[in-house]
């Protein structure tokens, strides 16, 4: 008989979930869940690692590609999606892709975490280059899907990183760098969407905005980089502007239509009182980090 992994054995203290009331059931849950934060404290070096080595990818022209199956790939899809709007990067720097592929992100296609080709068809879509960073996300760490790309990614001569639940997982021989929070047995046995994909969610949280941190997508803590397609961000991005610069709302926003809706560009016109062309030149020479120009 197989050795049970981690993530598919029995949690002990949620044996007699099926007889509690529903205040109950939120209490254990949560009790489940602040296990998390805690496990991800212990292994923050190795995250730390991780966003250094994709900083630097991307300060020498790589991308970040996650690769995943089932909750793992949505979550890498999604935290790729998100990166386009809050940090403006161009499509294709941050990639996300699910065993199954975009049929998978709505219906369970459970079969395809195990399949070879699906994985070298998805590597070969994103077309990995030596300068790339390979991301595989499983709660076990065993599926061939995640396996194959890791092990050929390598093979590539791109740096890659693992991400799982599972002390012993599989993956772990083809990642340079392994991020293992151990979590503990899901409430419900196996259920990885949970624990484990509580887990998974933070830390690629921590990876993508962490490197976007390091290349200069952030001033303070503000989103420079903001695309503002909607009016909550046009909002935002007015009021970026205006607290970086300490001028009214209303300057602001003359600032930011006369920049052509770029916060970064905005801030620099007003701050030294120069024109867009100038200021676009001024964050050029200086690779876009706006604390370098003011």
């Amino acid at each position: 008989m197989n050795k049970i992994a981690l993530t598919e054995k029995r949690n002990p203290s949620t044996i007699n979930i099926d007889l509690m009331d529903s205040h109950e059931i939120a209490k254990t849950l949560n009790n489940e869940d602040k296990k998390v934060a805690l496990a991800i404290e212990k292994v923050l070096p190795q995250i730390g690692d991780a966003i250094e080595v994709i900083a630097q990818a991307f300060r020498n022209g790589g991308r970040l590609a996650y690769f995943g199956a089932g909750t793992s790939g949505r979550l890498g899809v999604l935290d790729a999606s998100e990166c386009w709007p809050t940090f403006g990067v161009e499509h294709g720097m941050v990639n996300g892709f699910i065993a199954g592929g975009d049929r998978a992100l709505r219906f369970s296609i459970e079969n395809s975490e195990d399949s070879a080709e699906l994985a070298l068809q998805d590597l070969q879509t994103f077309s990995p280059q030596t300068n790339d960073i390979i991301v595989g996300i499983s709660a076990n760490g065993n599926p061939r899907y995640v396996l194959t790309v890791l092990e050929e990614a390598q093979k590539k001569g791109c740096k890659t990183i693992g991400i799982s639940s599972n002390p012993e997982a599989k993956i772990k021989e083809f990642s340079d760098i392994f991020i293992n929070p151990i979590v503990g047995e899901e409430p419900i046995t196996g259920s990885s969407r949970m624990k484990s994909g509580t887990s998974q969610k933070m830390i690629l949280n921590m990876l993508s905005t962490g490197a976007m941190i390091r290349i200069g997508k952030t001033y303070e803590n503000y989103m420079i980089d903001v695309r503002m397609v909607n009016e909550k961000l046009i909002d935002r991005g007015i009021r970026i502007v205006s607290e970086i610069a300490k001028i009214p709302y209303d300057k602001a926003a003359e600032y930011i239509q006369s920049s052509g809706c770029k916060v970064k560009t905005a801030c620099v016109m007003a701050i030294k009182k120069i024109t867009k062309e100038e200021a676009e030149k001024l964050l050029q020479q200086n690779n876009g980090i706006l604390r370098k120009v003011i």
